[in-house]
C-alpha cells in the first residue's frame, strides 16, 4: 500500500474513536489489529506505529476515558452538592456510551491489571466528593455501595438503550436518593 499523503496521515485519536466502536461491537476477543486496520483502510503495520498490541490500544482508551469521567465529575468534588455529583457520573456514563462500555463492561484478563489505577481513581474522586459533601463519616463499604449504585444505575438503562435526555427526571431522583441516604 502507497503512503499517504500528510493530511491523510492515520491519527492515534482517529485509531482509539474506531477501536472503540469496534470493542463495543466486536467485543475485546474478537477484535483483531488487522480488522480495525481494514476498517479505518490502512495497512496494520499504521496501528502498530502507534500501539505495540491491542492491550495497549485497548489500555489507552480506557485510561482516557476514565480521565475524561473525572473531568465530568471533579468540578463539582468541592462546590455544588453530592447531588451534583451523582448526576454527572451518570449523565457521562448515559451520554458517552460506548465509552462507559470500554471502561466498565467489557472485561478480559489480558487488560484487567492495567484498569485497576483508572478503576480506583474513579472510586477515589467519587470518595473525595462524598466526604466534602457529608457531616456524616461512612465506612469503605457504604461508600463503595454508593459507586457500585450509581454504576449499576448506568449499566442497567445503557442496556435498555435509553439516553440521559429520557431518563433524565430518574437520574435527578436516584441522585437525590442517595444524597438523602448519606447525609
Amino acid at each position: 500500500m502507497p503512503r499517504r499523503k500528510v493530511q491523510e496521515e492515520l491519527s492515534k485519536e482517529r485509531i482509539l474513536e474506531t477501536a472503540r466502536e469496534l470493542f463495543v461491537t466486536e467485543g475485546y476477543e474478537q477484535l483483531s489489529m488487522r480488522k480495525l486496520a481494514k476498517k479505518l483502510g490502512y495497512s496494520h503495520g499504521s496501528i502498530y506505529y502507534h500501539f505495540q498490541n491491542k492491550a495497549e490500544l485497548f489500555f489507552a482508551l480506557v485510561k482516557e476515558d476514565f480521565a475524561s469521567l473525572t473531568k465530568e465529575v471533579e468540578p463539582f468534588v468541592s462546590r455544588g452538592s453530592l447531588q451534583d455529583v451523582f448526576i454527572a457520573y451518570m449523565r457521562f456514563g448515559l451520554t458517552y456510551r460506548s465509552h462507559y462500555e470500554v471502561m466498565f463492561l467489557l472485561q478480559n484478563d489480558d487488560v484487567q491489571n492495567y484498569m485497576v489505577d483508572e478503576t480506583n481513581e474513579s472510586y477515589r474522586v467519587l470518595a473525595k466528593a462524598v466526604q466534602f459533601h457529608t457531616t456524616k463519616t461512612l465506612s469503605i463499604q457504604e461508600i463503595w455501595s454508593l459507586y457500585l449504585s450509581l454504576h449499576g444505575f448506568v449499566t442497567h438503562y445503557l442496556k435498555r438503550g435509553q439516553s440521559y435526555e429520557e431518563l433524565e427526571e430518574i437520574v435527578k431522583a436516584h441522585a437525590t436518593f442517595l444524597s438523602e441516604a448519606v447525609s
